[in-house]
């Protein structure tokens, strides 16, 4: 399998000492990310996510199907993740990396074994029609935070999905198209969100949203999930090392005023979509006859 192409000695050297110095190559602060963008298609549930130079987009898609054996009242909900081989020399196409591995298994507990996402939301029919949802990440470009950014995507695109309505009269089910009703969103229970650490010195020196270059110097990574109201959903540790308990504390400390700030700059995505789809401001006209 291609690997990365590791640092130099030198430039090594030249990173660890800085780090030793608390100065980054790129002049961010030690708990600073980078500069993060958030935009949308035209089509709802599609989320392109730009973390610094890493570029991931998610796109949410729904199918009526019969629900699982164990979980009859429950919908489906699956995260597939694509390392495209353009992203990185390193990924293979059809074949998946530990990497990919590694992150599956972090969304998976962060957002759907966390119940982000009411399953029972998606059932239908009882026992016999559920919503199957979907979540396909794609990595278009990686440098670095790539769980960071495909969390960020992921829970964003699911904010901003819109499902198809339905009635059910005696036990006969119907869909209606956004032309007979406006789709509605999703039942999100609470806004799961991960920020990852990499430690250098045995945990003295910490790094918020390393890149690729400070990743593969670093000596291990720690990555949390929560959510704004300061409930931890993830906690685990990569690499080689020790690290003392008081240094893991403050990590999680940091990570949940991370996502307060993450999810603000989500907030604030949404709402800007919502006033670029809502031209005629008839949204705005029908919240006030409701009110009134």
């Amino acid at each position: 399998m291609p690997r990365e192409a590791e640092p130099s000695f030198n430039e090594r050297a030249f990173l660890l000492q800085a780090v030793q110095d608390n100065i980054r190559l790129d002049g961010r602060a030690l708990d600073t990310y980078r500069n993060l963008d958030i935009s949308f298609a035209d089509n709802f549930g599609i989320a392109d996510v730009r973390l610094g130079k890493t570029r991931v987009i998610t796109r949410i898609s729904a199918s009526i199907t019969a629900p699982r054996h164990d979980r009859k009242l429950d919908g489906i909900f699956t995260i597939t993740t694509e390392l495209s081989p353009l992203a990185s020399p390193a990924f293979e196409s059809g074949r998946q990396s530990d990497l990919e591995t590694h992150l599956s298994r972090i969304l998976e507990i962060s957002l759907r074994r966390s119940q982000a996402l009411s399953t029972e939301s998606l059932c239908l029919v009882a026992g016999q029609k559920v919503w199957s949802l979907r979540a396909d990440i794609h990595v278009l470009d990686y440098d670095g935070g790539l769980i960071d950014a495909c969390c960020l995507s992921t829970l964003t695109a699911l904010r901003h999905y819109r499902i198809p309505d339905t009635s059910v009269k005696g036990g006969e089910l119907t869909v209606y198209t956004p032309l007979e009703r406006d789709p509605v969103p999703l039942a999100i229970l609470h806004h799961p969100l991960c920020v990852t650490f990499n430690f250098f010195e045995l945990g003295e020196k910490w790094l918020v949203d390393a890149t690729l270059m400070e990743q593969q110097c670093s000596e291990g990574e720690v990555v949390v999930a929560a959510n704004p109201q300061g409930e931890v959903c993830l906690l685990q540790k990569g690499g080689g090392g020790e690290m003392d308990a008081l240094v893991l504390l403050r990590c999680v400390e940091v990570a949940l005023g991370k996502v307060r700030e993450l999810g603000k700059v989500v907030d604030g995505a949404l709402e800007r979509d919502a006033k670029r789809r809502d031209k005629g401001g008839k949204s705005r006209e029908l919240r006030a006859e409701n009110e009134r």
